[in-house]
């Protein structure tokens, strides 16, 4: 029971993300944003639309969601052992190994040392940002929705000849951004909160 309730849970966590991905466009974590750059690149926009102009991916995504548990099931039934045991394998051990075939699969893709340079320069600021206490996270979301933001925000302004009270004119709007302008100053105050009681 002590393995099995957290497993379902990961399972059921890892399943909903998909669910903004799907219906909205906006990838819910990390992994899922590199699960979106991986359709765009393939010339496939995940939507409102998704059912309708691509079923086949759609279907197959839900389709794969299903299989998944079930080969996880089968997999983890017999060798629940084997798993715990490879927890103890020791850090420095299991890291190089790790290491070894990231770079084997970057290098694989086009037979090119110029990505297996690439994976190791974004690994390292992906190091460097975790010491740093930064979450990586949020920028490989900003990258992705980047592009979308912009174009949104582009249309926004020619439809109102570059008049920014458009996007306080309804009432919606006007309270999505109140909600992220309190999301970015919270951590100030917060910081401001901590500081005084120190």
């Amino acid at each position: 029971e002590g393995v099995a309730g957290p497993e379902a849970a990961n399972n059921a966590a890892a399943t909903s993300s998909f669910i903004p991905l799907l219906t909205l466009g906006i990838p819910g974590n990390a992994s899922i944003a590199l699960i979106f750059a991986a359709l765009l690149i393939h010339g496939i926009r995940p939507g409102p639309l998704l059912v309708s102009e691509q079923p086949a991916v759609f279907w197959g995504l839900i389709a794969s969601m299903y299989i998944g548990n079930l080969v996880l099931l089968v997999l983890n039934l017999p060798l629940i052992r084997l798993w715990v045991k490879l927890l103890e394998v020791p850090y420095a051990i299991l890291a190089p190994f790790v290491v070894v075939f990231v770079l084997v699969g970057a290098y694989s893709v086009n037979n090119s040392v110029f990505d297996v340079g690439t994976t190791i320069a974004f690994g390292a600021v992906g190091y460097a940002l975790r010491k740093l206490d930064f979450e990586p996270a949020p920028l490989v979301l900003a990258m992705i929705l980047g592009p979308q933001l912009e174009a949104a925000l582009r249309r926004s302004l020619i439809y109102s000849r570059g008049d920014l009270l458009v996007f306080f004119e309804r009432p919606i709007s006007a309270a999505l951004l109140a909600v992220a302008v309190l999301l970015l100053l919270s951590p100030l105050v917060r910081w401001a909160f901590e500081r005084r009681a120190v």
